[in-house]
């Protein structure tokens, strides 16, 4: 009986270290990524790819993306890199003012879900962005009719990069009263302050999260010295800020989700005296994730925050595969060929395991 009795308790501390040594997920989703194009959209696509089922691509290319052709033809670029991976690039387009009704219309049957707003100048390939949130009033109604999301990067031009967020803010009380039906998304939401006004507003209103917006405050960026691959637009603010971001991404407010904004840049457009901003967190995001929520005791939290809440606001069926995360001492590799990831070089405890395509059971 003793025997029998010493078994069982083995089998149970076995059950319970394999419990804690994986997660399964409900494939995620990525709301909001940066490809690039040509040789470098060969080289980081496949990495969002391999971990997610679909993703939000950005359109501040260059050539941007403007119109149905070149959304098109976009698209086949990115599935052509992916082709290996079951994976679904979601379309969008650049809002500019001269954009007419019947392109609009065009490019929403050539799939795209969202539009970018992008302030005048106030990151990469924006220096054709839009000055005046009234100068495409038009378009956003036609965008309200055609149930076309507004993706925002909510940043104020030409002030602090400290308080670029927060004074733009105010737009969305204007966005919101004039366009009612319109959903709009705040993206990588980076203040206290941010956080707290979507929490304010309708359903209409929700926000992404970056992972980097939960692991970095600025002086992780400019502490010791200048650390030119987590320099980044909008920049991780202060201590406040990153602890609202994370309890938004941990309450289950269905508002908040998961978009990675992961943004290569070469090494020699980083590590020079203009660096770029953007960071390439698209192969270590699950599992800095997955670190995060684990050190703060809430692991439970990371499947809707990834794999259901912008699946939901964008009115998309959830993924139906699933993905393992298992613990390891691996580490990040250093570089991934002319780039630096997130977090290169460091063990995160945490890994996406190799079989990706096990369907869920539960």
């Amino acid at each position: 009986m003793t025997l029998i009795n010493d078994n069982l308790l083995l089998l149970r501390r076995q059950e319970k270290s394999f419990s804690m040594s994986f997660v399964t997920l409900r494939r995620p989703d990525d709301f909001h990524v940066h490809f690039r194009e040509g040789k470098l959209l060969q080289t980081v696509a496949p990495y969002t790819a391999a971990h997610f089922g679909r993703a939000l691509v950005m359109p501040n290319t260059s050539p941007p993306v403007v119109s149905a052709s070149t959304l098109s033809s976009y698209r086949l670029e990115i599935m052509m890199a992916c082709r290996t991976y079951s994976f679904e690039p979601l379309m969008t387009f650049k809002i500019y003012p001269a954009l007419s009704a019947a392109e609009l219309k065009a490019l929403k049957l050539a799939g795209a879900v969202a539009g970018k707003f992008y302030p005048l100048g106030v990151t990469t390939n924006s220096g054709d962005g839009v000055s005046d949130l009234k100068a495409i009033t038009h378009i956003l109604l036609l965008m309200e009719e055609l149930d076309l999301v507004l993706c925002v990067h909510a940043e104020q031009p030409e002030v602090s990069s400290l308080s670029a967020e927060r004074l733009f803010l105010k737009h969305f009380y204007w966005l919101v009263e004039t366009f009612p039906k319109l959903k709009i998304v705040v993206e990588h939401v980076s203040t206290a302050e941010g956080v707290a006004l979507v929490e304010s507003l309708p359903p209409t209103v929700g926000a992404t999260i970056t992972v980097h917006h939960l692991m970095l405050t600025l002086d992780d960026v400019i502490n010791d010295f200048l650390h030119p691959h987590l320099f980044c637009k909008p920049i991780p603010k202060t201590t406040k800020d990153k602890e609202a971001l994370l309890e938004a991404a941990m309450s289950g407010n269905s508002k908040f989700f998961f978009g990675s904004d992961s943004a290569p840049h070469d090494r020699s457009k980083k590590e020079n005296h203009q660096c770029a901003a953007g960071i390439f967190s698209a192969p270590s995001a699950l599992a800095c994730l997955a670190k995060i929520f684990e050190e703060a005791d809430s692991i439970a939290a990371l499947e809707p925050f990834t794999s259901e809440f912008g699946a939901q606001f964008y009115g998309l069926p959830l993924n139906e595969s699933s993905i393992y995360l298992e613990q390891t001492d691996e580490k990040v590799p250093r570089t991934i060929e002319k780039l630096v990831p997130l977090a290169a070089g460091k063990s995160l405890g945490w890994r996406v395991a190799d079989d990706l395509s096990a369907q869920r059971t539960s």
